[in-house]
């Protein structure tokens, strides 16, 4: 998605741009792992979604990302997929999370978005598939932020699976675009 060479470097500066415009910050750096979990939360907002996709191409890394299916149809399926965009059914299981672990195990090179509360509307704990990809894929969790209060947007923590709950402690300061929408208190209460 990233590597398209001339449409890249265009699309990079006007994403720098829009953020710069729109008074988005960015704080941390994305980590140099060549395979990770990226767990981005609070999801609360439509607008997670462009924030989020500007900041990866602004950090300049390959990032694809998990997104209802409906997201995927018609004409917007090619350019969905060219933006890493991975076709998710929801009604269904389609053991998503043993395909994922499959594809870390068979790349060199991936990296995969997770908003672990699985949708934009307030949730009473998150879905711990992520979790279960990077524990059994054995490979660390990034945790992302976007902070609507602060215009702020990159990279808190990378760790292991098995120090995630103490570091979700971090995303207690951020605040989303819906704070009514965002779980805190009972974040790893299914973990």
């Amino acid at each position: 998605m990233y590597n398209t060479p001339i449409l890249r470097h265009i699309v990079i500066q006007l994403c720098h741009f829009c953020l710069k415009v729109s008074g988005w910050k960015l704080k941390g750096e994305p980590p140099k792992a060549p395979k990770y979990v990226l767990i981005a939360v609070p999801h609360t907002s439509n607008w997670d979604f462009p924030i989020a996709l500007a900041i990866a191409f602004v950090y300049r890394f390959d990032m694809h990302w998990m997104g209802k299916d409906s997201l995927f149809k018609g004409w917007r399926g090619p350019i969905m997929r060219w933006m890493g965009g991975i076709p998710i059914i929801r009604s269904s299981s389609n053991n998503v999370v043993v395909q994922t672990i499959d594809a870390f195990k068979t790349s060199d090179r991936l990296v995969i978005a997770v908003p672990p509360e699985g949708t934009r509307s307030k949730v009473d704990k998150w879905k711990t598939g992520f979790y279960y990809i990077a524990l059994s894929a054995n490979v660390p969790i990034a945790l992302a932020f976007l902070d609507y209060t602060n215009k702020t947007g990159g990279f808190l923590s990378f760790i292991q699976p098995v120090m995630l709950k103490k570091t979700l402690l971090q995303c207690a300061p951020v605040m989303p675009e819906f704070q009514e929408n965002m779980l805190i208190n009972a974040m790893w209460n299914n973990l």
